[in-house]
This record gives structure tokens, C-alpha cells and sequence, in this order.
């Protein structure tokens, strides 16, 4: 018999927020976080906008500890400081090879990887960085958030592009499903907001290049939608048994009720069109927490605001919910798209949800699309019990999955 698995904590980094209340709250209120680019002059590249995060400085952490990481890992390690403060776990009560984590990231430290290329190529292989590997390895976050709380149990990091996030929590749930582990962090975290990464992605034509309305650029579903915003952060989530959680009384936001994961097998960036990769992930995870269709109560979709890749989640959407459709927002409109770390962020907006009986809205839904018949909840946050929640994660290559939140009972 597998163990319930429950979410006690979570943390968050993002383009309207470094800690989950300013995060939520902003959400709600349809505010967006994107804006011209400012850590870097983007005036050369065809994309200026992008969704940036604040500075952040985990704690006790001092000049020499900022540069010896990449952003990528300072944003984890800060999200999982608030998600562990949460969870308020004694490790000294535990047994720390039973507590792991599990932490992916779509690229790992492309800052690093392009300054220190330049580097190379104005100065030679000699003025190379030591810190250079320990900080582009994408499975680094893991082994940093590991090394501060001092978890000994499994740690991995899972390299699914835009599915990163989601897959990274589905594995921690599966830890303690199985009964190899009693705490888990799962979730993901991305820094790709650098000249290196813009340029590849608008070298794709994938992102929007409305660069004189930043706000109004990300439009998940809206007939003018032109590609979409590329965002950075983290988002991770304390997982326990439900046994354990219950042991030691911590507070239990919610459950995991389910997980699908598939693959289109179809292109290396494009989607399938029918969405058939999609809805079967989705239909994986309704069966794995033995629940009907009818009974999700909010969907908070993939929704990236490019046109193929709506299209396709809207054809999945009507494939599993038909004329039932729950409502659905797409948090990628405020914060855009934060590549591995987007599922794991949006897993936190549904744990919100949950929590708070508010779904927050899907802003610069304008103009309908023909082709996305969604139940879109458009512009203003909508209220209502959420017992029930899914998200879409859906990756270059094809990598399709879907999580299920529910409602602790």
C-alpha cells in the first residue's frame, strides 16, 4: 500500500515576488513582473523584455558566498529557506538519510556558462574560473539546497526542459510513496534571463517580441499572441507522509494526489498538435489519484502564449473535460515562462489556491481564439472552493506532465 503523500512547506522566487504572500498576492491582483530587461543592456538583442526576479541574497550569506554560486542556485536555496521555515522541521529529530531532495533545472547556470566563455575567448583557457563547473551543472541547486539543510537521503536533479519543475516534485512524492524516504523537497529552479538565453530562444522565434508593451506581451490563449516571456525563479515544495507529518504536527496545506508523464515523440520543440501527448499525461493523473475528470475544480494550464503550444493544451483540455471544462488560468501571463522551474512555481499557485478558495486570474485575455475554446478565469482573480487542482508542465522534447493537488481531508 502506497503512503499519502502531503505538502507542508513552500517557497518561492519570482518575477512579482521572492517570498510566497507577495508572490500570491500579486497574482491575484493580475500584476505583472515583466518588464524591459535590466540586468544586462538587451538593446542589441530583437527581445528586451523579459521577467526578471529582485536581488536575492539567501541568508548568512556574504560577497564571496554570492560568487561562488550562480544565480540559479541562490534562487533554490533562498525558496527552499522559506519552504523548510514553513514546514518548521527539527532535523536534529530526524534522520537526515531519509529526508532528500529532488531539484531540477531546464539549463543549470547559463549565466556562468556565457560569462565564463567570454572570458575564454578574450583571455585564454588559463583566466578560466575554478567555480566555473560547480556552478553550470544543472544538477548544482540540488546538491546546494542538500548541503545547507543538511539532507543526506536521495538528491537529484531531473533535466526535462519546461517539465523540469513538475517531474522534480513527482519524484520527491515518489520517494515517500515507496516508503524510501519520510521528507522530501521537490521542485525546480531556472536563471536564464542573459543575453545567451534570450538570443537562443528568439533565434527559435519562440519568444514574444512586443517589446514596447512588456505587460501586455505574455497572453496565454489570446488570438494576439506572439510567443512567449522568458522568466526566472524557483519554486519548491516539503513533502512528507502523511504519517510522519502527522507525528510531529505540522500543519498539512494540501495532498499530491496524482501524477501523469508522458511523451509526444512528435518534434524536439513543437507540440503535438492534437494534444493527444498532453491529455494522456492529464488522464495518468486523474487515474493515479482515482478521480473523475468532473471533479478538478481549477486547472492552472502550461499556457505559454505561443500559438502552437496553446493551441495543442486547448485540444487537450476538451479530449478529457469535454463541455466540463473547469476554469483555468495561466500564471505565465504575469511571470511568464520560467523554463524549469515553471511547474514547480505553479504547483505553489495551486497549493495557494487551495488554501486560500481564490483562483488567481489569467491576465491580457483580450481577444478569444478560436482554436482555444478554454474556461478562461479572464483578467479578474475568481473565488471558489478548490478541492481539487492539476497543472500542466509541458517541455521541448516532447515531455509531457501533469500534476494533481488535493484538498487535505
Amino acid at each position: 500500500m502506497r503512503r499519502k503523500v502531503v505538502v507542508t512547506g513552500v517557497g518561492v522566487v519570482s518575477p512579482v515576488g521572492n517570498d510566497v504572500p507577495t508572490f500570491w498576492k500579486a497574482l491575484c491582483e493580475g500584476v505583472s513582473g515583466i518588464r524591459r530587461i535590466s540586468h544586462f543592456d538587451p538593446s542589441e538583442l530583437p527581445v528586451t523584455i523579459g521577467a526578471e526576479c529582485g536581488e536575492v541574497i539567501p541568508a548568512g550569506m556574504g560577497a564571496k558566498d554570492l560568487r561562488r554560486r550562480d544565480r540559479y542556485a541562490l534562487y533554490a536555496l533562498q525558496a527552499a529557506d522559506e519552504a523548510w521555515a514553513q514546514a518548521g522541521i527539527d532535523l536534529d529529530k530526524e534522520d537526515p538519510e531519509r529526508c532528500g531532495v529532488v531539484l531540477g533545472s531546464g539549463i543549470g547556470g547559463l549565466e556562468t556558462i556565457e560569462e565564463q566563455h567570454l572570458v575564454y575567448v578574450k583571455k585564454g583557457a588559463r583566466a578560466i574560473s575554478p567555480l566555473m563547473l560547480p556552478k553550470i551543472l544543472s544538477n548544482m541547486a540540488a546538491g546546494e539546497v542538500a548541503i545547507r539543510l543538511g539532507l543526506r537521503g536521495p538528491n537529484k536533479a531531473v533535466v526535462t526542459a519546461c517539465a523540469s519543475g513538475a517531474q522534480s516534485i513527482a519524484d520527491a512524492a515518489n520517494y515517500i510513496r515507496s516508503g524510501h524516504s519520510d521528507i522530501m523537497l521537490g521542485g525546480g529552479s531556472e536563471a536564464s534571463v542573459v543575453p545567451f538565453g534570450v538570443a537562443g530562444f528568439a533565434a527559435i522565434k519562440a519568444l514574444s517580441r512586443r517589446n514596447d508593451a512588456p505587460e501586455k506581451a505574455s497572453r496565454p490563449f489570446d488570438i494576439e499572441r506572439d510567443g512567449f516571456v522568458i522568466g526566472e525563479g524557483a519554486g519548491l515544495l516539503v513533502l512528507e507522509s502523511e504519517e510522519h507529518a502527522k507525528a510531529r504536527g505540522a500543519e498539512i496545506l494540501c495532498e499530491i494526489g496524482g501524477y501523469g508523464e508522458t511523451c509526444d515523440a512528435y518534434h524536439v520543440v513543437a507540440p503535438r498538435p492534437d494534444g493527444s501527448g498532453a491529455a494522456a499525461a492529464m488522464r495518468i493523473a486523474l487515474d493515479d489519484a482515482q478521480i473523475n475528470a468532473s471533479e478538478v475544480d481549477y486547472f492552472n494550464a502550461h499556457g505559454t502564449s505561443t500559438k502552437y503550444n496553446d493551441i495543442a493544451e486547448s485540444q487537450a483540455f476538451a479530449a478529457v473535460f469535454g463541455d466540463d471544462m473547469p476554469p483555468v488560468s495561466s500564471t505565465k501571463s504575469m511571470i511568464g515562462h520560467l523554463l524549469g522551474a515553471a511547474g514547480a512555481v505553479e504547483a505553489v499557485a495551486c497549493v495557494m489556491s487551495i488554501i486560500t478558495g481564490v483562483m488567481h486570474p489569467s491576465v491580457n485575455y483580450e481577444f478569444p481564439d478560436p482554436e482555444c475554446p478554454v474556461n478562461i478565469i479572464a483578467n479578474t482573480a475568481r473565488e471558489g472552493q478548490v478541492r481539487v487542482a492539476m497543472s500542466n508542465s509541458l517541455g521541448f522534447g516532447g515531455h509531457n506532465a501533469s500534476l494533481l493537488l488535493k484538498r487535505y481531508e
